[in-house]
């Protein structure tokens, strides 16, 4: 008796593993389906970071690197392209709601058990915005300590400075020269972000008495197009149309067109820190 119940639940588990794997199977392409039924991909974007995200002065056309790349690669996809406009904090819960059908970020520890993410579309690390005079008083990492960083709530910079005993301040989805003008008057000390992002907001505002650190790079990090978790023909399609894009040079010439002749899309070869226990 006890080994006909045995075998009982030992198919009764093998069933219900069974139809979970169908399950997961059939639900891998029901955002694609959805996506292609509407002839319409939903991107969640900020719209205020230069020159990922933005919209030019004077203009209500959206445009950036990450947007251009996403225009192509749905052009390809035979797909028509609506942005949403929203702070980065809400970009992940607009993604598991459904609220939008990707966005655009690097991977965390966190986040991989939760989302799907592409082949990378561009390759960075992490450096920092000081005053040009002092460099806010830091000349390494432990020097953050105390220090005032300039960040949204949740962002991978805003727990670097956490790690070193900044003090974050947080804004909603302020634009590049509400942080910049920030640290040059005082009221922070400090802002850590991607290096291509920096660099090229510091030529945009060029009365600002702030610099890039010298010195310090750090953190190693991407940035991928990011899906539900699930939805592995959407990514797919996707990492299919990013290959196709890396061989015929399409993401290095939107690359250049927007990171003064840069192309992120390319690994870095440089000798770059990395920051134990962060993603």
């Amino acid at each position: 008796m006890k080994k006909v119940v045995y075998l009982l639940a030992v198919l009764l588990i093998l069933s219900a593993c069974g139809q979970s794997q169908e399950s997961e199977k059939d639900h891998s392409g029901e955002k694609w389906s959805e996506i292609q039924q509407s002839g319409e991909i939903v991107v969640g974007t900020a719209g205020t970071l230069y020159p990922a995200s933005y919209y030019p002065e004077g203009s209500d056309r959206l445009t950036g690197y990450n947007i251009e790349v996403i225009r192509e690669l749905a052009s390809r996809l035979g797909l028509d392209v609506k942005f949403e406009i929203m702070a980065f904090d809400a970009k992940l819960a607009a993604l598991q709601s459904g609220r939008v059908d990707v966005i655009m970020a690097g991977p965390r520890e966190e986040s991989k058990d939760k989302f799907l993410f592409s082949e990378p579309i561009k390759y960075s690390y992490s450096t920092m915005i000081v005053r040009s005079e002092d460099h806010s008083g830091i000349e390494s990492l432990e020097d953050l300590k105390g220090k005032k960083a300039g960040g949204a709530a949740t962002t991978v910079y805003s727990d670097i400075a956490r790690k070193y005993g900044a003090e974050v301040v947080t804004y909603g989805n302020a634009t590049n020269d509400v942080y910049l003008r920030d640290v040059d008057n005082g009221r922070t000390d400090v802002v850590i972000n991607d290096y291509y992002l920096q660099s090229l907001a510091l030529k945009a505002f060029p009365e600002m008495d702030i610099k890039l650190h010298p010195d310090l790079r750090f953190h190693p990090q991407t940035v991928s197009i990011v899906t539900e978790r699930g939805a592995n023909v959407l990514t797919q399609k996707i990492n299919g149309v990013l290959e196709e894009m890396k061989e015929d040079e399409t993401l290095t010439e939107i690359s250049q067109q927007f990171f003064g002749g840069q192309d992120v899309s390319q690994k870095l070869e440089e000798d770059i820190k990395e920051i134990e226990g962060i993603q």
